[in-house]
């Protein structure tokens, strides 16, 4: 019975867990009975114990951590060390992972007996943290009480949280941080974070920046990204925050997030995610509905496409908009879908800094520990309705009715902190004064020289790329010497050098009419591409590929990895044995996801401006399925973030009596979307009339015709001395 209890503890714990800060929800409520009694929850009615009882030694079982050196303790103490550890305002999800290690580490983590209390020091300076979440955003109510800015309000909790993220990773050698995260806190966490200057965006308040001559269309202010260096004081290092632009379609972000992650682990050959990690931000609702979250986390333990760990941390308002939860999710938690992945669940109250703070820690050293994925749940409110502007009690009286009594979770900690004499009146209003002060010098530097200036809010910035007078140098020529196509031609022709290795009899020979052509001086696309990719890896560009089955190829025409016919998983790649010190070729196959792998892709592109990026879609009509990567990342990215992509987008096109499903990539659409404004005459005669034509345009769009265009169209993304997606419309039949 005592076991039972304890593994019932672990497993449903959560579930009694004072988590809520309202006291108005609970997972386990049926609406007309109530809650179900802590006792009949956890023990059972087969496990009911007297008082008697309560005293009786027990051996404790080798599935818990609670008696710490002890072997045995009486039954009242061992419940009330697993009420404490999993009944109180931490909700530990964790016994649905099938892996014993990792179970019995978090096992141990939360209830090995410790002091978790904090030093005097730290509830300071998360006091502190507190006071600039708070104020922050009172300032901007102050200030622009008409604004929308989707404030913080009832989560102020979160930036501790991030910079105690950051602070702890850094500790274990991580000096680069990419966020990802909706509208909802973003301009808080630009200033507290990111360390944003403070007048940098205010000026995106000022009404006399929308008309102003700056770069493109430009964006609202809680779209924004950045990228800051900043000396951590808590760590005594560098540190890295850069903050991905994302546009109103919540979560979309994501995979953009863990795709730049990613490159920057491969080009600071970073194998372990040691030094860079994501960090997620989500909204419960778009958690629990946005289906690219499903397809992210797909993403998190593949080998082309993980990132070592991302940490989620889940700003949970029990709301979406004006939707109650029980009528926008099935399942219990927003965060169930962590669970496909094996990825631990922390739920914590956000009323309660101390455990936010504690739990933020063990996520960091989850990630440490296993290079996985950790989901923090902050459980706690949204004050405002879903902006500023909007009144919630229309569709929620009884929620909005508490929350106007409710107190900040400021106020709390403050009240908490002054009883434990942690910290004085007269200093708790010093900090206030002191950050206030910050914000209104703020506030009149943007006022004195309100200023946008792009490069403020470039989430990746390429250093050295573009010239500092801003001049457009010349297309590089993309011709390549005959010499060295015919040296990669033979070699992408060639059978492996190693004689046991056996290559499948159609594949020997595709290789030998692949030799053929080049003795003929000739070319098919999927040779084309060949020589496109190899003499880029030549000049030490690096080139990924990647899409559903894009290693072999959909139609059978590429096989850029042999496999060997008779030692499983033993492959070879051509194009990674062309020359001494060329630059690696990636081919991977991806998850069956356009959403999620476009979205990675595009950010992968992001990080290094001397790589090629492509995607290819199995059939070109399926890129549909992504299109808001299209749509609000790729087609309008630059127009609004200053942000520019070489990413290329490979679409098999053509009607081949295959039908509806698999005949157009839907070419038209592609057009519609060009910037091109057919009321303005082109500067024809212009010597640089080509150059600027590309660089005006929001993307390239084409149908080549021979593999020599599709040759020289690949090899110009690099030539260009900017960067613009390429949709490119590839044959299919003719490919073979």
């Amino acid at each position: 019975a005592v076991q039972a209890t304890i593994r019932a503890y672990q497993v449903r714990g959560h579930l009694v867990a004072q988590l809520d800060p309202l006291g108005i929800s609970g997972v386990e409520k049926d609406p007309k009975e109530g809650p179900k009694p802590t006792q009949e929850l956890l023990r059972g009615k087969d496990f009911e114990f007297s008082d008697a009882d309560m005293d009786r030694i027990f051996q404790l079982p080798q599935l818990t951590f609670i008696g710490g050196k002890e072997k045995k303790l009486s039954l009242g103490e061992i419940l009330k060390r697993l009420d404490q550890v999993y009944c109180k305002t931490t909700g530990v999800e964790f016994m649905f992972i099938n892996d014993k290690q990792k179970c019995d580490w978090i096992r141990e983590k939360f209830e090995s007996p410790r002091e978790v209390t904090m030093s005097s020091d730290d509830r300071s300076r998360l006091m502190a943290r507190l006071i600039r979440s708070t104020r922050f955003e009172e300032f901007l109510a102050k200030k622009w009480p008409s604004e929308k800015r989707f404030g913080l309000e009832g989560c102020e909790v979160l930036i501790p949280a991030l910079k105690q993220i950051i602070d702890h990773s850094n500790r274990h050698g991580v000096d680069s941080f990419v966020f990802g995260m909706p509208h909802r806190g973003r301009l808080n966490v630009l200033a507290n974070v990111a360390r944003k200057p403070l007048e940098h965006l205010f000026s995106q308040f000022d009404p006399r920046m929308e008309h102003g001559q700056v770069e493109g269309s430009g964006d609202v202010k809680y779209h924004l990204g950045t990228c800051t260096e900043r000396y951590n004081t808590v760590t005594d290092n560098m540190v890295r925050i850069s903050i991905v632009a994302n546009p109103s379609h919540l979560e979309a972000v994501d995979p953009v997030v863990q795709g730049k992650t990613r490159a920057e682990q491969f080009y600071n050959m970073d194998e372990q995610g040691s030094k860079t990690m994501s960090i997620l931000i989500h909204g419960d609702a778009a958690f629990a509905g946005q289906g690219v979250v499903y397809e992210t986390f797909h993403l998190s333990d593949l080998p082309h496409y993980t990132t070592h760990g991302t940490i989620h941390v889940v700003v949970n308002n029990q709301i979406g908009f004006t939707t109650d939860p029980r009528v926008a999710r099935s399942s219990p938690y927003c965060t169930d879908v962590a669970k496909v992945t094996n990825a631990p669940i922390f739920h914590v109250n956000a009323d309660d800094p101390e455990a936010v703070m504690n739990v933020c820690n063990i996520a960091v050293e989850w990630r440490e520990e296993f290079q996985k994925d950790v989901v923090i749940d902050l459980v706690c409110y949204r004050r405002n309705g879903h902006n500023e502007s909007d009144e919630p009690a229309f569709t929620q009286p009884r929620m909005y009715q508490i929350i106007k009594e409710h107190p900040k979770v400021s106020d709390i900690y403050r009240d908490k902190l002054l009883q434990s004499s942690v910290i004085t009146e007269q200093e708790y209003q010093e900090e206030v004064a002191k950050y206030d002060g910050i914000c209104e010098d703020g506030f009149k530097r943007a006022q004195d020289n309100p200023q946008h200036k792009p490069e403020w809010w470039l989430d990746s910035p390429w250093k050295k790329f573009f010239p500092t007078d801003h001049s457009l140098p010349p297309i590089e020529p993309t011709g390549v010497s005959e010499d060295i196509l015919r040296h990669i031609s033979e070699k992408f022709s060639s059978s492996p050098s190693d004689s046991e290795f056996t290559v499948h009899g159609g594949v020997s020979r595709m290789l030998k009419l692949r030799k053929a052509m080049t003795e003929n001086r000739q070319a098919d696309w999927a040779l084309g591409e060949a020589l496109a990719f190899g003499s880029l890896l030549r000049d030490k560009i690096h080139v990924r590929l990647s899409g559903q089955d894009v290693e072999r190829g959909t139609f059978s025409h590429r096989h850029h990895l042999l496999h060997d016919q008779k030692r499983d998983q033993n492959t070879f790649c051509a194009l990674n044995e062309l020359f001494d010190e060329q630059a690696s070729y990636t081919v991977c196959n991806s998850s069956l996801s356009e959403y999620a792998v476009l979205g990675f892709e595009l950010g992968f592109s992001l990080a290094n401006p001397y790589s090629l990026v492509c995607w290819e879609a199995q059939f070109g009509d399926f890129n549909n399925t992504a299109q808001c990567i299209i749509d609000q990342f790729l087609s309008s990215g630059q127009d609004k973030w200053v942000r520019q992509s070489g990413l290329t987008l490979l679409l098999p096109h053509g009607y081949e009596g295959m039908g509806p499903e698999h005949s157009s990539a839907r070419l038209e659409r592609f057009l519609q979307m060009c910037n091109d404004d057919p009321d303005k005459m082109p500067e024809i005669f212009d010597s640089n009339f080509e150059l600027h034509q590309l660089h005006d345009a929001n993307w390239i769009v084409a149908n080549c015709t021979t593999p020599a265009n599709f040759f020289h169209i690949i090899r110009r993304q690099l030539a260009m001395p900017f960067r613009k997606p390429l949709i490119l419309m590839t044959p299919r039949s003719e490919e073979r």
